[in-house]
Order: structure tokens, then sequence, then C-alpha cells
């Protein structure tokens, strides 16, 4: 997966907000009264998601890749001082492995290193560039290890059994919660199932009946209603499955989109 900036991001947000901005205003102007006008007013909401959401997918899973790949970094690390190398030595040697994207990193922090770059003012731009949670917390412990001088590697050994360690419960954490990403697609499944049933079995047109609008709701009006309902449902909903499942709203968006889509061919296809 590549790395996505975070200048890229905003670009995606503006660009596809004004695209929605654009649809939604074409469906106010033109087809305010046209059943259409829920379709179109969906479409704008998932044009505007959907770019987001693959970016932040993108950028989840290169971060997740660096933080894999670091116990084997700090791994090497150790390795090579044990054999008498200084730290920065060390890691131009871990640099000519493969890493997955944090090699690229790597190189990119030697370079700096050798351009004249103090050791520090690399390893603090390596960790703006990487931007993870594990790399902001272990970059501080290696600056404070090299500024006190001693043996280095002492640092790197407990910090390469945490890291190991907070990806396992991170594992864990995700498998524990994976049912109740479950949980929330099963309920917006059964929620328009219940919307089919009722519709196939309970609606019919009121031209049939004796009973007069006022007192009845068309098919038309409930359709528009329980559209406007799955979409609620569906987006919130999947928020909440990204920020139980990865721990960040943001993380949710795919998942709104994906039960979006659901609930728009539902509805157009099956309603």
């Amino acid at each position: 997966m590549p790395k996505v900036e975070s200048i890229e991001k905003k670009i995606a947000w503006i660009v596809s907000g004004v695209l929605g901005i654009i649809i939604c205003a074409t469906a106010i102007l033109l087809l305010r009264d046209s059943p259409l006008f829920d379709e179109y007013f969906l479409l704008a909401v998932v044009i505007t998601v959907f770019p987001p959401a693959v970016l932040d997918y993108v950028d989840y899973k290169w971060k997740r890749s660096i933080d894999k790949h670091l116990p084997d970094l700090f791994r090497s690390i150790v390795q090579a001082q044990r054999s008498g190398m200084p730290l920065p030595q060390a890691l131009e040697e871990a640099s000519k492995r493969n890493y997955g994207p944090l090699t690229k990193e790597l190189k990119k922090l030697v370079a700096q290193m050798s351009w004249g770059v103090s050791f520090e003012d690399s390893l603090q731009s390596f960790s703006k560039r990487v931007n993870t949670a594990l790399v902001e917390r272990t970059v501080p412990l290696i600056l404070e290890a090299q500024r006190s001088g001693g043996k280095v590697e002492k640092v790197f050994e407990p910090m390469e059994k945490f890291v190991q360690t907070t990806l396992t419960f991170d594992s864990e954490r995700k498998n524990q919660t994976r049912p109740y990403l479950a949980i929330i697609y099963v309920a917006f499944f059964v929620f328009l199932f219940t919307i089919v049933m009722l519709f196939k079995s309970f609606f019919v047109d009121v031209s049939d009946l004796s009973i007069t609008q006022a007192t009845l709701m068309t098919p038309s009006e409930a359709r528009s209603i329980f559209f406007h309902m799955s979409s609620i449902q569906a987006f919130f909903g999947g928020l909440v499955a990204g920020k139980m499942g990865e721990g960040t709203v943001g993380g949710g968006l795919k998942h709104s989109v994906i039960l979006l889509t659901c609930g728009y061919l539902a509805f157009k296809f099956v309603v």
C-alpha cells in the first residue's frame, strides 16, 4: 500500500465535497418533487465519502505495515550494535534490508544523515513522516538513550518486546470486536429485510381501498420515510463500526459506503 499524505486527504475531501454539493444543488433545483430526489441526495453523500474512505483505508494499511515491521527493525539494530556498530551505522545497514514500506522511510533517514543533518533531527523527521502511534512512542526513547550514552541496544530489546506485545494486543482486540461489527451489519440487513416484508405483505395501493389518503400513508410516502431511515442507519452505523474496529471514526467511512450502497440497491430493485 502506498503512503497517503495529509494534503492528499484534504484535497480528496475538498474535491468530493464540491461534487457532492453540486449534485445536491442540482437535485434541489431540478428534482425537488421527483422520486429521484432521494437517490440523487444519496449519490451526493456516497460521492463525498467514497474517495476519503478509500484514502483512509490505504493510509491505515500502510501504517499497519509500518508498525508490523518495527520489531524486526529493532531486532536487526540490536544484532548490529552487538557487533560493535554505532546506532547511525546500524540504521544504515538496516535500510538495506526489506521491511516493507518502512525500508523507504529508513533510506530517507539515512540520506538526511549523509547530507549532514544530525541524527536527532533525522529521527524526528522520520517520526513526523511515518506518524504512527508506535513510532511516536519509541522515537523519544531512542533519542533519550542516544543522548545518555551507554549500551543503546539495552533500550531496543525491551522496545522490541513492547511493540510486539502492543501489536498482539491490538490483534486480539480486533478479533474480540469483530462480532460487534457483524452485529451492526446483521442489524442493518434485518432492518432491510423487515422493510421488504412490509412492502410485500402490508402496503398496497391506496386506490384499491375506500380509505382516504388523509388517514393512510401511501406506499410512496412510506418508501421515502424508510429510505431515509435506512440511509441514516447505514451512515452512522458504519461510523460506529469503524470506531469499534479500528479505533477511529474515519475508519468507518468505508463501512458507511458499503451499507449505503446495499440499502440503495435493496430499495431500487426489491422494495
